[in-house]
């Protein structure tokens, strides 16, 4: 299965999906107005014509970026489309010379196997905070741990 850059005509698609894995938690709700200002940060995976798998590489500064919307269908799991998806907002990064992406997930050791690092929330530009507040377990109860990869040698 095969990793694409996603069309405008995808965002709808896009957006549902999201917002079915953001109603079990999975990951942050999306408005469709935000899917579609950001279409070009996604890629997808298909399967026969459905999207399966997204991510999107939303860049926060001159220096960092963010792995987001990193989600495969829950029935095709374990076949390699989360690491496809991730390999594809790293080189993305790699392209644009970003030395360093960070996620925030509850799924720690998924990117520790691609290079991520743990790091303490306050490593993080401020303005990663801002779509925290759309979260319902902000601020007491958030789980998701800060992971970072740095790409370039020089960049920590």
């Amino acid at each position: 299965m095969k990793v694409e850059k996603a069309k405008i005509t995808d965002a709808r698609e896009v957006y549902e999906f999201i917002r079915k894995y953001a109603s079990k938690g999975v990951v942050l709700p999306r408005p469709i107005s935000e899917i579609y200002e950001k279409i070009r940060e996604f890629f997808v995976v298909r399967k026969n014509r459905k999207i399966i798998g997204t991510v999107a590489l939303h860049i926060v500064w001159e220096d960092i970026a963010e792995v987001r919307s990193l989600i495969v269908d829950e029935k095709m799991r374990g076949k390699g489309i989360g690491k496809n998806l991730l390999n594809a907002a790293l080189g993305e990064a790699r392209k644009l010379k970003i030395p360093k992406v960070f996620a925030l997930t509850r799924e720690p050791e998924f990117f520790a196997r691609f290079g991520f690092k743990k790091v303490s929330k306050n490593k993080l530009p401020q303005k990663v905070w801002a779509d925290c507040i759309n979260c319902p377990l902000f601020p007491d109860h958030c789980d998701e741990v800060p992971v970072i990869i740095y790409l370039e040698k020089n960049s920590k």
